[in-house]
């Protein structure tokens, strides 16, 4: 989980301000995280407590109520009976890289991740995002290929992945749908050379920074094996005690 923190720190500074280059400062002073890890931390603590993923969403995100949430979802955070909302927006993908690791079947995955998922994002496509992610995350954590992961979700989810980062960067701009940008942000993941030149590979890209570089981020720390040390560090003096706390839990469960 702590590899889409760091996609959300290094994007965050991003977002507002698209880049089409790789050759960016991944912590310039204004990084910071946002709703993509306060939420992705939220998923891990349900895990962690066998709390519902609706509760601790809902307790995360309340607790952190300027995160930089869409919308919707801040409608949703202030209701006193939140109730799903059919979104097909990305904030179903960007939080579900902790399921991806926390269970050992692809069927468990999916399900676990359909759960966390309609809550909020109850709409097809919002299901299928996040569940196209997380079963990435599995395949890579369990030594699939990265042809193997391709074929897998291309084959399971319909996205077309055989673009390549080059071509995609010029003609694309922001997009917070699932369709829109999960495909996009799966690719910067197999087009990379180790797990920061991923997270560069999904800023360069100009889109949605933070929830693109979360997902590619998430997916790239189970392919290599971890995060670098050094930015590691970095990462978690970005986060509060009680966020590290569940970092430091969920990295050990096992």
């Amino acid at each position: 989980m702590l590899g889409a923190i760091t996609g959300d720190i290094t994007g965050s500074a991003y977002e507002a301000h698209p880049v089409k280059s790789k050759n960016i400062e991944l912590f310039p002073d204004h990084a910071r995280f946002t709703d993509d890890t306060v939420l992705t931390i939220a998923v891990a603590d349900a895990i962690l407590s066998g709390s519902s993923y609706r509760e601790k969403i809902l307790e995360w995100g309340r607790k952190y109520p300027n995160a930089g949430y869409g919308g919707m979802f801040i409608q949703y955070l202030s209701s006193s009976n939140p109730r799903p909302y059919n979104s097909f927006g990305n904030g179903s993908a960007m939080r579900v890289s902790p399921i991806g690791w926390a269970f050992d079947s692809e069927k468990e995955v999916l399900d676990q991740t359909r759960r966390s998922a309609e809550i909020t994002h109850n709409h097809t496509e919002g299901i299928k995002g996040a569940q196209a992610v997380a079963l990435a995350v599995f395949l890579a954590r369990k030594g699939s290929s990265k042809e193997d992961i391709r074929t897998k979700v291309r084959q399971d989810f319909g996205y077309d992945l055989e673009r390549n980062t080059d071509s995609i960067r010029p003609g694309y701009s922001f997009d917070v749908t699932c369709q829109g940008s999960v495909p996009e942000a799966i690719i910067a993941f197999l087009d990379s050379t180790d797990f920061e030149d991923a997270l560069r590979n999904a800023i360069s890209l100009g889109g949605d920074a933070d929830t693109q570089a979360a997902i590619t981020g998430g997916i790239a720390e189970a392919f290599y094996g971890g995060i670098p040390e050094e930015m590691k560090v970095k990462v978690m003096g970005y986060l509060d005690e009680e966020m590290v706390g569940i970092v430091r839990r969920f990295s050990s469960r096992r």
